[in-house]
């Protein structure tokens, strides 16, 4: 080897200390997850925790977020202000201390903060490490104190600039592009945040405007929890008029429970920990999930709703069909993974399932005909249930969901690591043909559906599990479903569908994405799922082809090209060629492929109801409204 002297040299001069906020900057997919949009609005969302955390110390009571024009935002509160003047241990201004040093804050004793969602004191000063620059505003002591900052480093002293009549933190920064793939904020992702925040802080007023789009929204709900359940089941047939609320507090701990069962077949739970959407779940949902499970079943046993004694309800019995939301707040929370997304802390198990079994058994006593209406919901599906599992038996027996014996129509790829293989979910056989003779055989796979499958939105599980295009998929991705699932079984990491681009393709993608997320929702969560886009248009003139996806796109090349193009409007993939099909669509360095991703769970919920569900006027109102939007229409 004939490495350099210097290239090879490891001494003590190689040794960096990264101080303070440099750290940040180098490395900020550590403090903040990514960089990418994701990280972007979790900068938000650390600054709005801060106001958020005054909120549940009972200080705040409004918050106002402003996405200004600049690309700027300013997050407002009217909570007592973060505390400015000298530290008389680091000799520094504490306002400056706060905003420069890691893992400097109040929430490290239990006395300033009972309970926090920013656990680590690190949010105000990574936001301030990360934006091209940031000012802070603290009215505290009838004072108005002012600093600016400059990518970390404090360009003014702590000034006073005027009077103040009442307190609050206004914190205004822009997010650098240094640092950021993207820089423009999203209001509907921000909006969707802050409306959840709002239903877990019963009574607070938080506000969000984008002046110059001029949208804006106010939310506070006074019925917390159960009105969030309310909100989640809007498009849905309950079968009890009020969700069944619960709030009780044991060990330190407080435990608020929202839940409602509907006609769907479908849970749907959502779990909070000190306002943090904890979409992994973890040791609070476990418990939950425990004590409805028994409580249950007891409540069935005792009032004679079980025929046989040794007849049981399972977990997924007493949960199809259940909305819920459970919120717990603790003092010292422990997080798995730097994201927060999922709760550790193993006595949160004990203490919910102590707390709902009690609280919701005596609710089943004291309203019998609620329990009526959900406990025979339980008993219909185990119905359901065992009948599912006499069809997993009768397709197994046939091989019809033995991962050893593969589809027949599968092509599948000759690549054995699943995070090298695509597989394509091809509408029918022409153009799964034609995708067979496009593809690479080394890592792309095919699979060719016929027709629509099942609307698994008004299913039960084993009338689809009768449906053999779902089987066959089932069989491929080898990962099962429901509670059987198990991404670590994943035969394929991208999962790519492919369909004509007109309303019956974008009907039978509905289909199939209503299947994932009900069914496979861990695919999409973890980012396997995506929608190929082949092209709407080839374009020619003389010796120039080329490819376009939107009426737009062909607009603006007929202008740049001229009068005298040959356009052929494509109706199908079937209409292609191999090649056609390879260049355009997949070949990795020429096609689109659309990243499905769920950034507001509760809405895509509430949308695969709408749009799939047994509802007509809603769905009737949605195409109205949305009608407008509506880029390509194939009639």
């Amino acid at each position: 080897m004939n490495k350099s002297v210097e290239d090879s040299t490891y001494d003590t001069e190689r040794i960096q200390i990264l101080e303070g906020l440099e750290a940040v900057r180098k490395r900020p997919s550590m403090y903040i997850g990514s960089t990418d949009y994701h990280g972007l609005h979790h900068l938000v969302y650390e600054v709005v925790d801060n106001s958020i955390d005054e909120a549940m110390a009972g200080y705040c009571t409004t918050i106002n977020v402003v996405l200004n024009d600049d690309g700027s935002v300013t997050v407002e509160d009217d909570g007592r202000g973060i505390p400015v003047g000298l530290h008389k241990k680091y000799k520094q201004d504490t306002l400056e201390i706060v905003l420069t040093k890691l893992h400097a804050g109040g929430k490290f004793d239990r006395k300033t903060y009972k309970v926090s969602g920013g656990l680590h004191g690190v949010g105000l000063s990574v936001v301030n490490a990360l934006s091209e620059w940031l000012e802070v505003k603290i009215k505290r002591n009838g004072k108005v104190h002012l600093q600016r900052y400059e990518r970390g480093f404090p360009v003014t002293p702590v000034n006073v600039v005027g009077d103040a009549d009442d307190t609050g933190t206004t914190v205004c920064f822009k997010p650098d592009a240094q640092i950021f793939e993207e820089t423009i904020l999203n209001y509907e992702i921000l909006s969707s945040r802050l409306r959840e925040i709002a239903f877990l802080n019963r009574g607070l007023k938080i506000s969000i405007s984008e002046p110059k789009t001029q949208l804006t929204a106010t939310y506070r709900f006074d019925g917390g929890i159960a009105e969030y359940v309310q909100y989640i089941n809007r498009n849905k047939t309950c079968l009890h008029e009020k969700p069944i609320f619960i709030a009780t507090e044991r060990n330190g701990v407080s435990l608020e429970l929202g839940m409602q069962y509907t006609d769907s077949y479908t849970e749907n739970i959502h779990t909070f920990a000190n306002n943090i959407n904890t979409i992994e779940g973890g040791t609070h949902l476990i418990g939950f999930r425990a004590a409805l499970t028994r409580t249950i079943n007891d409540y069935a046993k005792k009032n004679n709703f079980m025929k046989g004694s040794d007849d049981s309800l399972s977990g997924e019995d007493v949960r199809e069909g259940l909305t819920a939301v459970i919120s717990v707040r603790l003092p010292e929370p422990q997080f798995e993974g730097q994201t927060k997304t999922k709760l550790g802390n193993s006595d949160m198990r004990g203490i919910v399932e102590s707390a709902v079994g009690e609280k919701l058994f005596e609710f089943l006593m004291e309203n019998p005909k609620i329990a009526q209406a959900c406990i025979s919901k339980a008993v219909l599906a185990s119905q359901a249930r065992e009948a599912a599992r006499k069809a997993r038996e009768l397709t197994r027996r046939k091989g019809l969901l033995d991962i050893g014996n593969l589809p027949g129509k599968l092509a599948d790829c000759s690549e054995k690591d699943p995070s090298k293989c695509e597989l394509f979910l091809v509408e029918g056989d022409s153009a799964g043909g034609s995708a067979k003779q496009a593809r690479d055989r080394r890592f792309q796979a095919i699979l060719p559906l016929r027709g629509k499958i099942l609307n698994v939105e008004k299913a039960r599980l084993d009338k689809m599990l009768r449906n053999a295009e779902i089987r066959t998929i089932i069989t491929a991705l080898g990962t099962s479903i429901d509670a059987e699932f198990d991404i670590s079984k994943a035969r394929y990491h991208r999962i790519c569908i492919m369909t004509d681009a007109d309303v019956d393709g974008a009907h039978i993608r509905t289909l199939l994405l209503t299947f994932f997320f009900r069914h496979m929702e861990p695919l999409i969560r973890h980012g396997y799922m995506y929608i190929a886009q082949p092209p709407l248009y080839r374009v020619r003139k003389g010796k120039t082809e080329r490819y376009v996806f939107s009426d737009k796109e062909l607009s603006d090349l007929q202008q740049e090209l001229g009068q005298g193009c040959d356009v052929q409007r494509y109706k199908g993939l079937g209409e292609m060629n191999a090649d056609q099909l390879r260049e355009t669509t997949m070949r990795l360095d020429t096609r689109i492929l659309k990243r499905v991703t769920i950034d507001d769970a509760v809405e895509a919920d509430n949308l695969f109801n709408l749009l799939m569900g047994d509802a007509v006027e809603p769905r009737r109102r949605f195409i109205l409204e949305h009608a407008r939007e509506v880029e390509v229409l194939d009639v």
